[in-house]
């Protein structure tokens, strides 16, 4: 597992738990907004691979994390492209932990396999925009029908999950939440990430910018016609 960094405590990745989280390198996206950059950029992620985290060190930390934490978020880059993901997840369980994946939902076979081999107990997907964007947004050619089908599995997959969107003025009007809403109608959980400039991968969206407490309430307000539960992150 390509390990660039670890959070030793969490109390808002996973609902309902503290967790610590694992940051992977790599990513078959290129959004533009990414505060992750370093672990999205193949330059800069070759330039990291000598400062990666052995995985002994990282159990050797989670062996003393027994009883103090729940769980461990498994987030990137996009986890599902490491070939061992599924080792390291149910390692992970092994030692009594949950497992949290959070994905972009380019590789739906992988999340079925985690699910199919009990390697998670939680599941978190990113909501660019609404489909027929998506193209636009991530800086790549990517299948909307492999997003779609990720969608489909995680929100009938049985366990707990949540859908999340990054929120830029400039990107998601109410028009384009409202098309994210009819998308996603009938999800559990679903929460709105305020977007944040101040690091990301493509410059120029450091003249972007995220909402108002009053703004965000209105797509909240969208949100809430279509899904069970709606939350703002800021």
């Amino acid at each position: 597992m390509l390990i660039a960094g670890v959070q030793k405590l969490t109390t808002l990745d996973y609902p309902g738990h503290l967790a610590a989280i694992v940051f992977t390198a790599g990513c078959n996206f290129r959004c533009g907004y990414c505060h992750n950059p370093h672990l999205v950029d193949p330059e800069q992620v070759k330039n990291s691979v000598k400062d990666l985290i052995p995985e002994e060190v990282f159990f050797n930390f989670l062996e003393k994390r027994k009883g103090l934490i729940d769980g461990v978020c498994i987030t990137g880059g996009e986890p599902t492209i490491q070939p061992d993901l599924m080792e390291f997840a149910l390692k992970i369980k092994k030692e009594g932990f949950l497992v949290k994946i959070d994905t972009n939902g380019t590789n739906v076979k992988v999340l079925e396999k985690l699910l199919e081999n009990k390697a998670v107990d939680y599941f978190a997907m990113d909501i660019k925009t609404s489909p027929e964007n998506y193209n636009i947004e991530v800086g790549l050619r990517c299948s909307s029908e492999e997003i779609k089908k990720s969608k489909e599995f995680i929100q009938n997959c049985g366990l707990p999950y949540e859908f999340r969107t990054t929120a830029m003025k400039e990107k998601h009007t109410p028009e384009i939440f409202e098309e994210i809403g009819r998308w996603l109608a009938g999800a559990e959980s679903f929460y709105i990430q305020n977007f944040r400039n101040k690091v990301v991968l493509n410059k120029k969206y450091e003249s972007y910018h995220g909402f108002s407490e009053k703004e965000l309430a209105l797509l909240k307000s969208i949100m809430d016609k279509y899904v069970k539960n709606c939350g703002i992150r800021t």
